[in-house]
């Protein structure tokens, strides 16, 4: 399928303001399978285009450089276009360079689940520090934990404002922390924005893990070329991500060798992954993040026809109405506006939208196409998992480890083993985000200083 006849069932062109009824208009587009106006965007210049208005997302006007140009490069990960990116954290150093480094946006080509061609953005990092291990510089992609579905979102968009805070949206750049950690360790870091998150040209795919997948192997690929970047195809590569992140960190590791055989992993962190969908959207449903089932169903809809005619058939005016709207929101906004709500009332039958998934072949399907651990990973991979996350649910992540144990991969398996801080409220989630993230990156920087990884998969049936 190619990326225009996706992009023609909505009905908005990547120009026009994507304000929250904007939003509600795509999604309708989405869901109803309309067929209305395809892409028009202007050719790409260096750093910029020449789109005749801006795209505004709650309140946020989206930079030019999101929007992609009608036509895009023939190969994965090639660079449509850069320019600097200021980071909102940052200070000057004793040598006059700033810390930790200096930023460049990306947008680079990638190619999505169904074969077409996306525009991808991002930010390199070259940084401050200096790389002590052996070889040339080292490239950590970084995969962001989940932002939202609204281009205001996009993680490069966090680096450079790090709070977004208006009357519509609320956004926290909460990933600065793992990069910079990262950067600290002289490791250059190229971060993804994924497919749709920040590009104004489509919805972003959320959880959709070869969309994911691709879009950080591609990245890789991407920040080789930035003008002036100290990383080289020599360069060793590490990819590192937490929950969402955790997936799409996960998918890529199984899906270089054949995806991309040109970017050998060093190593792989993969924290809180969702590799079972039908497990975590039970997980998520009811929970504070609540909102993230709709950015599930909105990306699957747009990219999965037998997906969106279940929801066709079995989503409520209601449910359509807070898809559309939480297909402009981040994480703080769907917090706000649909924390702790149950799916049921988004459905015509009042069942949630797990039972009406499982009752679809067709939807019991899509989802399972996104399992993730029916491959071996490429490289020795680090999982970790809190033992009471209700959020992702430990049980499946675990399994993921478990699975990969089978197929001979090098896995280490790290169960964050923390009491019960509150159910269904994201602690259980978040607190071991931040209470691994040391040894993961020190894990990980070891596996780019070339040293080597054993794996524990032979602890397993001792650990929880």
């Amino acid at each position: 399928m190619s990326r225009r006849s996706i992009l023609s069932r909505t009905p908005r062109t990547p120009h026009a303001p994507r304000t929250p009824r904007t939003g509600r208009r795509l999604l309708a587009g989405v869901l109803g399978g309309a067929v209305c106006v395809g892409l028009s965007a202007a050719p790409a210049s260096s750093a910029g285009t020449d789109a005749p208005g801006p795209v505004v997302s709650r309140g946020v006007t989206i930079p030019a450089f999101y929007t992609p140009p009608a036509e895009l490069p023939g190969e994965n990960g090639a660079l449509i276009r850069t320019e600097p990116l200021p980071l909102g954290l940052s200070i000057p150093g004793l040598d006059g360079r700033p810390m930790p480094g200096t930023a460049t946006r990306l947008m680079y080509r990638s190619t999505d689940s169904t074969g077409a061609a996306v525009a991808v953005t991002g930010a390199y990092i070259e940084p401050s520090a200096a790389w002590k291990g052996g070889g040339p510089r080292p490239l950590v992609a970084v995969a962001s934990g989940t932002m939202g579905q609204g281009d205001q979102c996009a993680p490069s968009f966090a680096l450079q404002h790090p709070l977004t805070l208006t009357g519509d949206t609320l956004s926290v750049g909460y990933e600065a922390l793992s990069v910079y950690r990262l950067l600290a360790t002289g490791a250059a870091v190229v971060v993804t924005d994924y497919a749709g998150l920040g590009t104004t040209d489509r919805l972003h795919t959320y959880v959709n893990r070869v969309d994911e997948a691709h879009a950080l192997l591609d990245a890789v690929r991407a920040a080789r070329a930035v003008p002036g970047a100290s990383v080289t195809p020599a360069s060793r590569t590490g990819l590192y991500g937490y929950s969402q992140g955790g997936g799409a960190s996960a998918a890529a590791a199984e899906l270089q060798s054949s995806y991309a055989p040109d970017v050998p992993l060093s190593g792989t962190y993969s924290g809180a992954p969702p590799a079972d969908l039908t497990a975590v959207m039970n997980g998520i449903d009811g929970s504070a993040l609540a909102g993230a089932l709709a950015w599930a169903i909105n990306g699957f809809a747009q990219s999965d026809p037998d997906l969106r005619a279940v929801v066709d058939a079995n989503v409520s005016a209601t449910g359509r109405a807070a898809l559309a709207d939480a297909s402009t929101m981040c994480v703080g906004d769907a917090i706000l506006g649909y924390g702790f709500t149950k799916s049921g009332k988004w459905t015509v039958s009042g069942a949630s939208l797990g039972t009406v998934i499982a009752a679809d072949p067709r939807a019991r399907a899509a989802l399972d196409k996104q399992r993730i651990g029916r491959l071996k990973p490429s490289g020795p991979v680090r999982l970790a998992t809190g033992t009471q996350d209700d959020i992702v649910p430990h049980a499946q992540a675990r399994q993921l480890a478990v699975d990969w144990c089978a197929k001979g991969a090098a896995v280490t398996y790290d169960a964050v083993v923390l009491p019960n801080l509150g159910d269904k409220i994201l602690t259980n989630h978040l607190v071991p985000l931040v209470t691994d993230q040391g040894d993961a990156v020190s894990w990980l920087a070891d596996r780019l200083a070339g040293k080597p990884a054993g794996g524990n998969c032979w602890t397993m049936p001792f650990q929880p």
